[in-house]
Order: C-alpha cells, then sequence, then structure tokens
C-alpha cells in the first residue's frame, strides 16, 4: 500500500525518535563526541520532521478571509526555523569539538560502533519510507536531512574503526567537526531558499525576460510591462503583468489571455494575473513600456520589482 506524504512523514518521525534516544544514551556511555554530535544533528531532524508534519496539514487549508492567499508559507516558516537551529546545532559542535582536541576523552569503543550501526540502519529504513523522488519540498527537505543522518552515521563508524586499529583518538572530534559541516551545509542552503522565497526573489530555473519574449511573440500581444514573477510558496509560483494587445473584441481578448495563461503553465506557473490593455491606451514610459508597432521593432520590457 502507498503511503501519503504525511503518513510517510509520521512514519520517519518516530523512527528518528527512536534512533535519537538510543544515539543520545550510546553517546553518553561511549563518551564519542561524534556519536553525540550525530545525535545533536537527530534533535533538529525530529524538529523539522514534526514541524513538516504540522505545516502540511496547516498548508492543506483552504483561504479564507484571514490568509487570502491560503497557508503554504507556515511550511516555509518551520524550514527556516529548522535551518536556524540546524546552524545552531553546527556552532555548538564546533565548539566542543575544539575542546576535545586539545583534551581528547577516553571511549568505549564497543558502544559507539554499536549505537553507530543501529543508527545507519535505522537511517536507511527512513530513507527508503521517504523514497527519493518526490515533487514535494516539504518531504524532500526531510529526506535530505535523513541523507546526511546516514553520512553522519557512516562517519561515527569510520572514525571508530580509525580509533580502533590506530588508537589515533583525534579521529573521533575531526569526525565531529566534519558532520558539523554536513549540518552547516544543509542549514545554509535550507536558510537560503527560505529567505529567498520569504523576499520575493525570482525563483531559480525561471528567466524572466525569456519568459517575456515568448508572450510577446504572441499573435496580437505588442509588449509586456509591470512584471512580477514570485513565489508564492516553495511549489507555487505566480506571475502578474500587464499586456498590451491589439484592439480587440472581449471574445478575442479572452482568447489571447488564454493563450498566455496555457503558456505560463507550460512554464511552471501556478497562477497568474494579467492586464489586459488596449493598444489605443496611454502607456507610462515609467513602466518600461515601449510600443513600437509596424514597420518597427517590437519592443520587450520586463520590470521585475
Amino acid at each position: 500500500m502507498k503511503l501519503d506524504g504525511e503518513k510517510r512523514l509520521a512514519i520517519t518521525f518516530f523512527v528518528t525518535v527512536f534512533i535519537l534516544i538510543g544515539e543520545l544514551i550510546g553517546g553518553y556511555l561511549s563518551g564519542s563526541l561524534a556519536l553525540l554530535s550525530d545525535a545533536g544533528h537527530m534533535v533538529t531532524d525530529v524538529l523539522a520532521i514534526g514541524m513538516g508534519f504540522v505545516a502540511a496539514r496547516i498548508s492543506r487549508r483552504p483561504s479564507d478571509k484571514k490568509a487570502t492567499l491560503g497557508y503554504q508559507r507556515v511550511g516555509l516558516l518551520a524550514a527556516l526555523i529548522n535551518g536556524v537551529s540546524l546552524l545552531v546545532i553546527a556552532v555548538l559542535i564546533f565548539y566542543e569539538s575544539y575542546v576535545r582536541l586539545i583534551s581528547p576523552p577516553d571511549i568505549d569503543l564497543p558502544v559507539m560502533l554499536a549505537i553507530a550501526v543501529f543508527g545507519l540502519i535505522g537511517n536507511l529504513v527512513m530513507a527508503f519510507i521517504l523514497g527519493h523522488s518526490h515533487e514535494d519540498l516539504n518531504i524532500k527537505t526531510v529526506w535530505l536531512h535523513v541523507l546526511g543522518d546516514t553520512l553522519s552515521s557512516l562517519g561515527v563508524i569510520i572514525s571508530g574503526i580509525i580509533i580502533y586499529l590506530t588508537k589515533w583518538i583525534y579521529a573521533d572530534p575531526i569526525a565531529s567537526v566534519l558532520i558539523g559541516g554536513i549540518i552547516m551545509w544543509g542549514g545554509v542552503r535550507l536558510v537560503r531558499d527560505t529567505v529567498s522565497i520569504f523576499l520575493n526573489l525570482t525563483p531559480k530555473g525561471f528567466d524572466v525576460e525569456a519568459l517575456v519574449k515568448k508572450i510577446t511573440d504572441m499573435p496580437d500581444v505588442i509588449s509586456v510591462h509591470h512584471v512580477h514573477l514570485l513565489p508564492q510558496s516553495h511549489n507555487n509560483i505566480a506571475f502578474t503583468a500587464h499586456i498590451l494587445v491589439n484592439d480587440q473584441t472581449l471574445s478575442e481578448v479572452e482568447a489571447t489571455k488564454k493563450r498566455i495563461e496555457k503558456l505560463l503553465t507550460e512554464n511552471g506557473i501556478s497562477h497568474s494575473t494579467l492586464q489586459i490593455e488596449s493598444s489605443a491606451a496611454t502607456c507610462d514610459d515609467n513602466l518600461y513600456c515601449h510600443v513600437v508597432h509596424g514597420e518597427h521593432e517590437k519592443g520587450i520590457n520586463g520590470h521585475n520589482h
């Protein structure tokens, strides 16, 4: 039976909590900072999955008078909080690694390795539950966290083997630094992407000028101005613009509008608001609208702000 996104998140949440408890106990008993660092990463994963589950439910609420654009950005807020927490955890790991490099403690290798293997198996199970092919960014983010945990568990196991074979106890704090680096990398990317959406910056993979040119190349379209391309959420892109067209009947205007909307949908635009203007209307140059028709080259102007 195929599980939906929320059920996969719920199962993953409980598996993560189970692994977290095991790694905290194992890290404390063995004295392994690498294991405790991985447990610290698991704490952020528990928060991420929990917030992701709640956000997924809230995001499904329809638009209402309190939120006319819907509740889709609740998931983004959860992602931003999680990203910041990742950065905090990474800094704490770096600090503790520095302390242990100066004065490395004794490590109980059997306990360390046993718990690390347990964590690795659990992470592989979660990765299988979540799958690797999904369109929902919320689930994809959780999957990336699980992937990071898998690499972290491998790092703990490798450092334990190195200590066992060479007695080089510095392998543990060095492994924790690498784990902290993985956490920092994931946190920076998560914060960057969510802040970009909150600031309504042009989404990655979209070329505003190329999109405007496709519209202006359509029949009866003279020019496009007052363009806005912005993300409403991680997978919901909005497009607004003023479209200057030849003099047309209402039915012809509607047909032109439908063609533009179809073009936008084919280019990944989820929502569009188009203001159709007649070629007889005046055009303010400040809006970067240059009407050149007939013998002259058709002007194209997109202004994203």
